[in-house]
């Protein structure tokens, strides 16, 4: 049966296991390097370790290395561990000049980021294939078929090989569900089970010491960080004006103007090049392509990026999102969305105060008209300053559906902080890496037992199951 308490132990051991490779790795790049232990150089090291531990430790929580589930690829496994290595021996190699360790020499800060790396990836790998192996998980989803089809390929199960799901509708009654809950691990509650019977399969599910695992709707997404005061005898929920406070604007605004004067000087080279590529390929096309977007409040503006399609790709389609092999993208667009260096120049309207660093992707007023009937929640996304990158970005796919990605860019403006925007900032360099981030990718094919509306034969019944 599936406990939280055990999720959590694993947790534990991997972040302590990560750690114990760390340590060994600097071990070993010191015998590497000097066949010894230098006193003077050790001594630097040991008097930096606590500090390479917790800068460790912090990549480490960043990019969830502790999180290993099925949908992790040991190719996912190797992008994080290098991303977060090379972080890691950054700032280790900024703490040694800061704290004036100068006999801590570089060469063994390297040596250990390439063991790191090494130890890393085969802790991981043989973790997974040892904790993997008999562990099978047990879900009941309930909801209609619309919204079932695709969580089908969403549901995950941190540390197992595989899960077995069985689906069934909302209509059933609570003694049927009762029934199915005694067979499974945990429930997912899919955003069309009505108020009143996710109520009552919570309660019930509490009562049998199941976890659930409730998908959101837009609706309750917005009363997430309420306040509960009481008015006289009685308990009031008060739900704020969606958006951020003045004092989280100014922090952001100062934070996106400082890092983008940073980030421009920084990535000044690459700027310079990708102008250079952009116009060798097409001498006569434009460089910076400029489209008017809708920022704060619906504001328009207009957005910079390196022009990645054909002179004028819109003329005779109109407005037109970008597909998988669409055959407007250049030769030197396409790597450049791959890589996201069209996406540089839109620094220069972060400096312009148009846009921030972190948050919802602008859109055209088209799009933005269109599923704004569709979803009748869109609106709130242009309550903040649009971003270069945004929580949308990092935690769904090019493919991801809209009402999925409205979700996280709604949860991010609720639950808006400067620490959320550096996390998001840091897991971005993961995006670059993902090629699943930037185009659209083919759904995998999966199986459900389904509950049949009348009474099953017990005997008969056939198990089918969802490998991750």
């Amino acid at each position: 049966m599936y406990n939280m308490d055990n999720s959590r132990n694993h947790k534990f051991f991997i972040v302590l296991g990560d750690l114990i490779c760390i340590l060994i790795a600097y071990i070993s790049a010191f015998y590497i390097r000097y066949l010894d232990f230098p006193g003077r150089n050790w001594e630097a090291f040991i008097s930096l370790l606590p500090w390479i531990l917790l800068i460790g430790l912090f990549f480490i929580s960043v990019y969830e290395l502790y999180n290993l589930d099925r949908k992790h690829t040991v190719s996912d496994i190797v992008r994080k561990i290098l991303v977060a290595t090379a972080l890691m021996t950054f700032l280790t190699m900024a703490a040694s000049y800061l704290f004036r360790e100068f006999a801590m020499p570089r060469s063994v800060v390297l040596i250990a980021s390439v063991f790191t790396v090494f130890l890393l990836v085969i802790f991981k790998v043989l973790y997974l294939k040892l904790t993997r192996g008999n562990i099978i998980g047990k879900v009941l989803l309930i909801g209609n078929e619309e919204n079932t089809e695709k969580l089908l390929t969403k549901i995950r199960h941190p540390m197992m090989k595989g899960t077995s799901v069985k689906h069934i509708q909302e209509e059933k009654s609570i003694a049927e569900l009762d029934y199915h809950m005694e067979e499974v691990d945990f429930v997912v509650l899919a955003t069309d089970v009505s108020k009143e019977k996710k109520s009552q399969i919570i309660y019930h599910a509490m009562e049998r010491n199941k976890v659930v695992y409730v998908i959101p709707t837009l609706y309750e997404l917005l009363l997430q960080r309420s306040t509960t005061s009481p008015m006289d005898d009685t308990l009031v929920m008060g739900v704020r004006p969606f958006g951020l406070t003045w004092d989280k604007v100014f922090v952001k605004r100062v934070f996106d103007f400082l890092s983008a004067v940073i980030l421009i000087i920084l990535t000044s080279p690459l700027l310079i090049f990708s102008a250079i590529m952009v116009k060798l390929e097409d001498p006569k096309g434009d460089i910076i392509y400029s489209q008017e977007r809708l920022g704060k409040h619906n504001k328009p503006f207009t957005i910079y990026k390196f022009r990645s399609m054909i002179q004028n790709a819109e003329t005779k389609t109109g407005p037109v999102l970008a597909s998988q092999k669409d055959d407007r993208i250049t030769k030197v667009g396409r790597l450049m969305r791959s890589t996201r260096l069209d996406e540089l120049p839109q620094l220069f309207n972060v400096l312009k105060g148009d846009m921030s660093l972190v948050g919802p992707r602008p859109e055209r007023e088209f799009f933005i008209n269109e599923l704004s009937q569709k979803y009748y929640h869109y609106g709130y996304r242009n309550r903040v300053q649009p971003g270069i990158t945004g929580y949308a970005q990092v935690m769904g796919k090019y493919s991801t559906d809209v009402e999925d990605k409205l979700r996280f860019d709604l949860y991010y403006i609720r639950n808006y902080s400067l620490w959320l925007d550096i996390v998001i900032l840091l897991k971005t360099c993961l995006v670059i890496f993902d090629k699943s981030k930037s185009e659209g990718t083919e759904i995998e094919s999966v199986t459900v037992q389904k509950i049949d509306s009348q009474k099953e034969d017990k005997t008969t019944k056939k198990k089918s199951s969802m490998n991750f």
